[in-house]
């Protein structure tokens, strides 16, 4: 993979950046100084667009999908068009992450492997390259996939002791990226609180609810937002120097790189108007891994 997304990048909800607005250059060209190595984005309709505005916003930084949902964007060749267009602009900086994201109740007769492994037939068939592209597997069945057709994974809501088995099952070689939450707030209940408000999303899909049962974790785990158990195994809280603790666990696990999502009572907040970037938090945590410049 010619990408080089560092060690540690940002995962965004795609809304965030939409709601920039003409204020979206400015923001992505200070994240971009802060010194991370990526900005991953949450699916959507647009997500390809504001991937082309962060890409042209910004001189260094990469940007990945994390992820384009095929079952919300089932044309390959489109998405493969696309990602030329951007790539030809902008060498070396674009990851498409793939995945099988939530889905309409009549596509749940397809099975979720199958569909991904036609779609990267498909991508071959455009001539999309496999080393510019991962997959978001968290199951033993994609991972091996993800090492045979793509760079690697990028797992979602999971714990080191999942990206150790992740590692274990890709191999030395693959790109292993798992996102990583983060609150950082002192009071342990109030964090808590925090991570609920977006887990809550999270633990009412099928397939997130699945791997967590995979993981060890039981119905009782998933109710109400997720047990104290659950929300201190896959979300980083505390300080800045617990987070940075968090991250290097993740990394002595098999990770090559950590994109941390970054919560706060307005990134999730139920009012649209009150939804904000995070961009004190990223400040912060740039100054403790970078000195607050560029990496």
């Amino acid at each position: 993979m010619t990408i080089d997304l560092g060690r540690v990048g940002l995962w965004v909800p795609l809304r965030l950046w939409i709601r920039q607005g003409a204020r979206l250059p400015e923001t992505a060209a200070e994240v971009d100084e802060l010194g991370f190595g990526a900005i991953w984005l949450g699916n959507g309709p647009t997500i390809m667009e504001v991937g082309g505005a962060l890409l042209a916003a910004t001189r260094r930084i990469a940007v990945a999908t994390g992820i384009v949902n095929i079952w919300t964007h089932p044309s390959a060749a489109a998405v493969a068009r696309e990602y030329r267009r951007l790539a030809t602009a902008h060498p070396d900086r674009l990851l498409l992450g793939l995945g099988n994201g939530p889905r309409e109740a009549g596509q749940w007769r397809l099975s979720p492997y199958d569909r991904m492994a036609a779609y990267l037939d498909e991508l071959d068939a455009s001539g999309e390259p496999a080393g510019d592209r991962v997959l978001a597997a968290v199951g033993p069945r994609m991972l091996a996939l993800a090492a045979a057709r793509s760079a690697g994974a990028h797992p979602f809501l999971t714990t080191p002791e999942h990206t150790q088995q992740a590692r274990a099952v890709l191999g030395a070689g693959p790109l292993l990226a798992p996102e990583l939450k983060v609150v950082l707030a002192a009071d342990p209940a109030g964090a808590r609180a925090t991570a609920r408000q977006a887990l809550r999303f999270y633990l009412d899909k099928r397939g997130y609810s699945t791997n967590l049962r995979r993981m060890g974790f039981t119905e009782e785990d998933l109710t109400g937002g997720g047990s104290d158990r659950l929300v201190d195994a896959v979300v980083a809280r505390g300080d800045v120097g617990d987070v940075l603790r968090r991250i290097d666990e993740f990394h002595q696990a098999g990770a090559d790189h950590v994109a941390l999502q970054v919560l706060t009572e307005d990134t999730d907040s139920p009012d649209p108007d009150r939804q904000r970037l995070p961009l004190e938090q990223y400040r912060r945590l740039a100054v403790a891994l970078y000195g607050g410049g560029d990496a």
